[in-house]
């Protein structure tokens, strides 16, 4: 290891430390100085220590480190327990978290330093979400914990026994690569869950739609439309909260894509980028516009969701994207890239990640073009059968302006489309 390598570590090693005591000090920064047991500084001197010590254990060998390591948890330990006996408080966040900075300091100047940083933002993100890990756990009952545990369990048992091979019609279905997008949809869909039971009594139609648009926006538009419909005076916000969910679902595609069938990505991303900062930008001027003519009131714009955890629902969708996939397969030998598309019109009325899904699985062959192509036109179609939701039941002003701005919003697309393909 030279002296720029060296340096390099250390540097990396005082970081993590700094990054730790940010978070540390600032949730204590009412404190007076040296009323705290450990704040910014000696977070930062934590980690640079456990850098040293890893320094120096190419010389003297590990187990000085180790002592070093039981004297500095005697010592945070001490000042601690005496904060704690002052606040009449428990907590060993503080503590774990220095005994953590060390471990990571000495990480990275011995191992990997990419692990060790990515440990130590992984660490402040743990530290940094206090408040919304205990909301989590208080809006949650035991069945949605018990459906998640489950279906956690199914998935680390199953998935790596699965067979990762084609079966099946026209050899389209991969159980491995089926329940594994299968399971990521329905991930992303129960942290949308959680956070639309946490962000709906809290902060209003605004962010309840954006968390449940990561569950359905189709759902969340026909809960606002219905709202509307009872409480008419109320059709800004609940507009509002149908557009982000809208504008959600936009992203979640491009997102899809990424994960699943990169090839796509500069295909459908310049449409569906245009698209939601449309969708996006008329979802912040109305609830602006509501907020400062009446205020918002808690809890107006909870949306009412299923549990994507839910076994039914997750084997339902499994069962469906298998459809898809065998049908994507039939309809792409008999009718070409004409079927495709036509499929994607239907099956994008009710649901647009499976199709999605399907088509990304076309991303590096001859049908890349029509994939894309099919992609946008399910966007469109579940646009457009929300747009007729939002009439039917939301009534006038909720219903043409849910319309008129979604169409605004494909026809932003449709131009990002022609000027970037």
């Amino acid at each position: 290891m030279d002296e720029t390598e060296t340096l390099t570590r250390l540097g990396l090693a005082l970081a993590i430390g700094f990054l730790i005591g940010v978070e540390r000090g600032w949730r204590e920064r009412e404190e007076k100085e040296g009323d705290r047991a450990a704040g910014l500084r000696t977070f930062a001197l934590i980690g640079l220590f456990g850098g040293v010590w890893g320094l120096l254990t190419r010389v003297v060998g590990p187990v000085p480190m180790g002592f070093a390591f039981l004297a500095l948890a005697g010592a945070v330990t001490l000042f601690r327990w005496r904060e704690v006996q002052r606040e009449g408080t428990f907590g060993m966040t503080t503590l774990v978290a220095a005994f953590l900075t060390f471990a990571l300091g000495a990480l990275a100047v011995l191992g990997d330093m990419v692990a060790a940083a990515a440990a130590g933002v992984a660490t402040v993100v743990l530290l940094a979400a206090k408040e919304w890990l205990h909301g989590w756990i208080r809006v949650l009952t035991w069945a949605e914990l018990r459906a998640a545990l489950i279906l956690l369990a199914m998935t680390f048992v199953a998935l790596p026994v699965l067979p990762d091979r084609g079966f099946g019609p026209y050899e389209a279905l991969n159980p491995y690569q089926l329940w594994l997008m299968t399971i990521v949809i329905a991930g992303v869909s129960f942290i949308g869950y959680v956070a639309t039971k946490i962000a709906g009594e809290r902060y209003g139609s605004l962010i309840a739609g954006t968390a449940g648009g990561l569950v359905s926006s189709t759902a969340v538009t026909l809960d606002f439309a219905r709202r509307t419909r009872a409480a008419p005076h109320l059709w800004r916000p609940y507009l509002s909260g149908g557009l982000a969910a809208s504008t959600v679902m936009f992203a979640r595609v491009i997102v899809v894509v990424a994960l699943f069938g990169p090839g796509l990505i500069r295909a459908v991303a310049p449409a569906l980028v245009a698209a939601a900062l449309v969708s996006a930008g008329a979802a912040l001027v109305l609830n602006h516009s509501f907020a400062r003519r009446i205020g918002a009131s808690e809890g107006e714009g909870e949306a009412v969701v299923r549990n994507p955890f839910e076994l039914r629902f997750v084997l339902g969708f499994a069962a469906l994207l298998a459809a898809i996939l065998v049908l994507t397969r039939i309809a792409t030998d008999h009718f070409g890239g004409a079927g495709n598309i036509a499929l994607a019109a239907v099956t994008g009325l009710a649901d647009v990640d499976a199709i999605t899904l399907s088509m990304t699985r076309l991303a590096d062959g001859p049908e890349a073009g029509t994939a894309a192509i099919a992609i946008l036109v399910a966007v469109v179609a579940n646009s457009a059968s929300k747009a007729v939701l939002a009439l039917t039941v939301g009534g006038g002003r909720f219903g043409l302006g849910y319309a008129g701005i979604t169409l605004a919003a494909l026809a932003a697309g449709a131009v990002a489309a022609v000027l970037t393909g």
